[in-house]
């Protein structure tokens, strides 16, 4: 019996083992664990090939997103908007910094922010909008940013599972004051634990940004606020930097191999509905999420068949019971409600071949007969 893992982070690695090996060697034989030039370096390299002045390195994608937060001035009684479906580091970031986050339910074609919903949930106490681009999916940034900029609000990009998507010729990250990245091992570009970063053409925010994740200081011993510790370490940094002159061509893969599940898929639409692709847009397919009735016998069928899925998210984050507090209806999420019952992951990384996706899909086509 065939075996497809959800993602295959072995087989990534068996196909550059040298280059990861040389990194790790490296940066043990020089011990360069905190800080010093690996550190700079990939901050130069993702900086440089992302077409930004600058990249600050984190220790993972949820603290990019507190400490942007956190330097732009969002505190306790303030509002943060962002989507219902996401992963809660987009929410949680917010209520640690004593704010309240105001959920807007999701596009029912794109499963992103639903931005015809945005300007409606800003009230006075509104500091910043998180719109999150889901799945590699981009949000319509066209009119989140015509909204922020008629109310002043900057709006902080959760780029999380979207590296290189692209809105009209512009990649994420770039379109409001910042963006949010997570090197989660999973992701498109993945470290071998957790790490992250910040990006920004804003100098000053930049420069807010670094000190405060290093304990407030620029220059050691010489802090100049309180600040937290958030580093991205020597290990990890060397690993993304061998991996990202490969981040282009992985990217194109997954895109090619979203194709090929579109073109199998196609007819047993009564089973399946494939993801959309926004126009103007370029879908980095982190994840090809499917809509499917009868999801949990579909799983536990494909499981049999030795393919793993997953569902990303099985619950909407107002839903959850550490959002219970807010004393949200959960009538007015609509979308997401219906969605967090139908939403099915399917393998997706760029060295799954054509003859594993062939085989999901047969077995997705025997599935619908049955």
């Amino acid at each position: 019996m065939n075996k497809i893992p959800f993602v295959d982070l072995k087989a990534q690695y068996e196909r550059i083992k040298p280059e990861i090996d040389s990194a790790i060697e490296n940066v043990i034989t020089e011990t360069a664990f905190i800080g010093g030039k690996y550190v700079k370096n990939f901050e130069n390299e993702f900086a440089s090939l992302y077409g930004v002045k600058h990249c600050i390195s984190v220790a993972n994608g949820t603290d990019s997103l507190y400490i942007l937060m956190k330097m732009l001035g969002v505190g306790v009684g303030d509002e943060v908007i962002t989507v219902a479906n996401s992963w809660i580091s987009s929410s949680e970031t917010i209520s640690q910094l004593g704010a309240t986050p105001v959920f807007i339910d999701i596009d029912p074609v794109y499963y992103t922010l639903n931005e015809m919903e945005l300007e409606a949930a800003i009230t006075s106490k509104t500091k910043a909008i998180i719109p999150v681009h889901l799945f590699g999916q981009v949000c319509e940034m066209d009119k989140i940013m015509q909204i922020a900029n008629k109310f002043s609000l900057p709006v902080i990009e959760d780029c999380a599972q979207s590296h290189f998507s692209e809105f009209k010729g512009i990649e994420v990250g770039k379109l409001g004051i910042a963006g949010s990245f997570s090197f989660y091992p999973g992701k498109n570009l993945g470290a071998y634990g957790d790490a992250g970063c910040i990006i920004t053409n804003d100098d000053s925010l930049a420069e807010k940004c670094r000190m405060y994740a290093r304990h407030g200081a620029l220059i050691k011993h010489e802090h100049q606020i309180e600040g937290i510790n958030s580093r991205l370490d020597g290990l990890q940094a060397a690993i993304l930097s061998a991996k990202l002159p490969h981040i282009l061509k992985w990217t194109d893969q997954r895109i090619a191999n979203a194709k090929i599940y579109d073109e199998l898929l196609e007819g047993i639409d009564c089973l399946i509905q494939k993801p959309a692709v926004r126009p103007e847009s370029k879908h980095t397919f982190h994840l090809y999420v499917v809509r499917v009735k009868r999801r949990n016998d579909l799983i536990k069928y494909l499981k049999d068949k030795g393919i793993e899925t997953a569902v990303h998210y099985p619950t909407i984050l107002p839903n959850l019971p550490a959002y219970s507090y807010l004393k949200l209806n959960k009538g007015i999420f609509p979308v997401a409600q219906r969605h967090q019952e139908e939403i099915l992951s399917l393998p997706m990384y760029p060295e799954l071949t054509r003859d594993q996706i062939e085989y999901i899909c047969t077995c997705l086509r025997d599935f619908d007969t049955k």
